[in-house]
């Protein structure tokens, strides 16, 4: 396996170069008949950001938004369920993962404190672009040299008005994708003017490859006392596709979808968003986001997958029509079977130990973890997602990961597994494929002796299905999160490099002491 790997960390990340169960219909389920529209609120084009990239306004009364877990009872498996599960975790320890590491660089500093920090990030043509809660850079993807910021996020909406351009209002869960197929940035992120009792998504869009320019502006609401929570966004052909978790004020209202007109945006016109309510039997969906330059078909819908038994993924498909409304479609769930597995850390959801603290951090393993990457390799299309499981034995976190093919016609479980360290937890993970077909998951790891740290494993397409090879590290951390202050991630990243379509990039957070 030649690759090579290298990391942004601190907030961090890792590059990697690198250069198959039914499924079955789900029944009872309720269906929207028809699209919601929701228009913009406003749009316009800003001037240069490396303008507007300013401290920004810290509001006096910022508050980081709650964090809303899965409604109902935890996913735990039977006594059975969880027996036949630990019979699925990587038997054995293949070879180290092979990788030479390029780059390491720390990325966006937490300057205020804040947990958890959302980070993310993604690779353009000559730029990497970070974005936490609540601050983005800009960096030379080739030296890791910061170009632009660190810079409040809400400082791209300056002089926008409204929720969106008010730097005082409260703001999280920021996005950036690029869109490797128009070359162009998308940086979403979510503002509140009531302290998270309302949202509106304020979405930007890059006039040029670089990031540093001007952006087409976009804010989209969803009424007073709607909040759309844990916003995760894929780039598609048709459309930016998004999902929510849709909270009313005193209860959880159901998953969201929205499709937005991506061809409107790219051009700084006004636009639009196709969007289905679901029940609250539906939880953070994920939106298949696209990688390599083998586009989807013409016309092929959008797939949201989530996690929804301790043995089933619901997966869906989305076809939005922009021009004629009435044939926009969400379809579904195809029920996809998986190795049975338990949710870590219930009922609390917080268990993950560190050194040298009483203070335990949370899972998020109630969810999938962002991105579901979608790829077309060859002759077959692939879905990969990964979520946190609860080992029987050993540590109290491990990462689980599947391979879902054919999609748009009968999903199957190409291969999936469940790594585990032998003696920290690892959990957050996020998983990419390249255009060989290789995969990769980056996660945090920690233990009651051993700060939370940063590692990655890997697989090739000749290694045995199911495997991953044995873990190597990106970063030691060298401290551990205090104050009672329990939240980490609430997610990470990796994505693919578009010049080489084969280097990882992967972005966490660390604790520097």
């Amino acid at each position: 396996m030649t690759r090579r790997l290298s990391n942004l960390s601190g907030l961090a990340a890792f590059l990697v170069w690198a250069c198959g169960v039914a499924a079955t219909p789900a029944l009872g389920q309720q269906n929207q008949a028809g699209p919601e529209i929701v228009n913009e609120t406003h749009h316009d084009t800003s001037i240069p950001v490396r303008f507007l990239a300013a401290e920004g306004i810290r509001p006096a009364n910022r508050i980081v938004a709650p964090l809303h877990r899965r409604p109902g009872p935890p996913l735990i498996g039977s006594a059975a369920e969880q027996s036949a599960a630990e019979q699925m975790i990587q038997p054995f320890a293949m070879s180290r993962v092979a990788t030479t590491n390029l780059l390491n660089f720390d990325g966006v500093s937490d300057r205020d404190g804040d947990a958890p920090p959302d980070t993310n990030a993604s690779v353009g043509a000559t730029q990497v672009v970070e974005v936490t809660n609540i601050s983005y850079e800009v960096f030379n993807k080739a030296t890791g040299a910061p170009i632009l910021g660190p810079a409040e996020v809400s400082s791209i909406w300056s002089g926008f008005g409204g929720t969106c351009g008010n730097g005082s209002n409260n703001f999280s869960d920021p996005v950036v994708i690029y869109d490797k197929a128009a070359n162009r940035w998308l940086v979403t992120i979510l503002g509140s003017p009531d302290g998270f009792f309302s949202g509106v998504e304020c979405v930007a869009v890059s006039s040029t490859s670089d990031a540093t320019g001007s952006y087409h502006r976009y804010s989209f609401g969803f009424g007073t006392g709607n909040l759309n929570d844990y916003p995760k966004f894929g780039v598609w052909p048709d459309a930016y596709y998004a999902s929510y978790n849709m909270f009313g004020p005193t209860t959880f209202i159901g998953a969201k979808v929205c499709a937005y007109n991506r061809a409107h945006m790219l051009a700084g016109l006004s636009a639009n968003a196709h969007c289905f309510q679901r029940s609250a039997n539906d939880f953070s969906f994920l939106p298949s986001d696209l990688d390599g330059t083998s586009l989807a078909a013409a016309g092929e819908p959008n797939f949201f997958v989530e996690l929804f038994t301790t043995t089933t993924l619901h997966l869906f498909k989305f076809h939005v029509d922009f021009v004629t409304p009435a044939n926009t479609k969400f379809s579904g769930p195809t029920t996809v079977t998986v190795n049975s597995f338990t949710e870590p850390c219930v009922p609390t959801g917080v268990c993950i130990p560190q050194s040298g603290t009483g203070t335990k951090l949370d899972s998020l393993g109630d969810r999938l973890m962002f991105r579901l990457a979608y790829r077309h390799v060859g002759t077959h299309e692939s879905l990969v997602a990964a979520h946190s499981v609860k080992p029987t034995t050993g540590p109290v976190s491990a990462v689980r990961w599947y391979e879902i093919r054919s999609p748009n016609a009968t999903p199957t479980v190409f291969q999936q597994g469940t790594f585990s360290l032998s003696t920290l937890a690892a959990w957050m993970p996020s998983i990419g494929m390249d255009k060989l077909g290789d995969i990769a998951v980056g996660f945090s790891k920690s233990s009651n002796t051993t700060h939370p740290g940063l590692g990655y494993t890997g697989r090739i397409p000749t290694d045995p299905a199911g495997m991953m090879e044995s873990a190597a590290n990106i970063f030691v951390g060298a401290g551990s999160q205090n104050g009672g202050l329990t939240r980490w991630g609430d997610y990470s990243s990796i994505s693919i490099d578009p010049t080489d379509d084969c280097t990882f990039w992967y972005t966490n957070e660390y604790i520097p002491s």
